[in-house]
């Protein structure tokens, strides 16, 4: 049976990595990922720099930094590689750090060098709005496989999600992972009630892992507080590991 399994910091880095790991769990969490005095730290700034913010999908999610699914799925993706540069240099200067410390976090769960793709935007953050849409009705079912080349998603090669929450809302807003794994298609049906599930709730500079080809979704959140976490994707390929946001 798959199950969420939690990662104390003293394991992050030995073996086995964290691909062997999901071969046996639907999540790795990985508490006390980064101290939560940082994360208030970042989550002030990022909410500071709100002019800085990219809109997408009419306001329905924000980021720091672009998103690729986001420009891809809106037709924008001349604007993302034009602006990629510039992305990362905003999200160094409102949030310093944070771009190296998920690389560094990738690096140490696969037991490998894990470096920016060359021309994509580094790891950014995700802002969802308190009383928002995926506040009011969590986010759409879905892979994380649109980053993926059509050569690298044609041969199913190792990809993962890294997500660090660095503002929880007040109640709700965790994550659910399927036993689902990805078919060809990007946005499916949400699974037979059979189809093994779990929930997570995030904590405060947790780092959740997931494979990108499982399928899963935001859940629902109340408050007053805007749900906001760094992410990043990762993929293995011809022994190296690259990653963009």
């Amino acid at each position: 049976m798959l199950s969420p399994q939690i990662l104390p910091q003293v394991a992050v880095g030995r073996p086995p990595s964290v691909l062997q790991r999901l071969e046996e769990h639907l999540a790795i969490r990985c508490p006390g990922a980064l101290p939560e005095e940082r994360c208030a730290a970042h989550a002030d700034a990022v909410l500071s720099a709100r002019a800085s913010w990219t809109r997408n999908f009419e306001g329905k999610q924000f980021t720091l930094g672009r998103a690729y699914y986001t420009h891809l799925e809106e037709d924008r993706e001349d604007e993302y590689f034009a602006d990629a540069a510039a992305s990362d240099a905003r999200v160094r200067r409102i949030a310093p750090g944070l771009q190296e410390h998920m690389l560094a976090a990738a690096s140490a769960l696969v037991g490998a060098p894990v470096t920016q793709r060359v021309g994509w935007c580094g790891p950014g953050v995700h802002v969802f709005p308190a009383g928002g849409e995926v506040a009011r009705r969590g986010g759409e079912v879905h892979f994380d496989t649109e980053g993926l080349r059509p050569p690298q998603l044609e041969r199913r090669l190792p990809a993962l999600t890294l997500v660090l929450m660095l503002q929880r809302p007040e109640i709700g807003g965790g994550l659910r992972v399927w036993g689902s794994t990805y078919e060809g298609d990007d946005f499916p049906e949400k699974p037979d009630p059979r189809v093994e599930v779990t929930q997570l709730a995030y904590e405060v500079g947790e780092l959740v892992v997931i494979d990108s080809y499982r399928l899963h979704q935001i859940l629902p959140f109340r408050g007053e507080l805007d749900r906001m976490s760094a992410t990043m994707h990762a993929c293995l390929d011809g022994g190296a590991w690259e990653a963009w946001f």
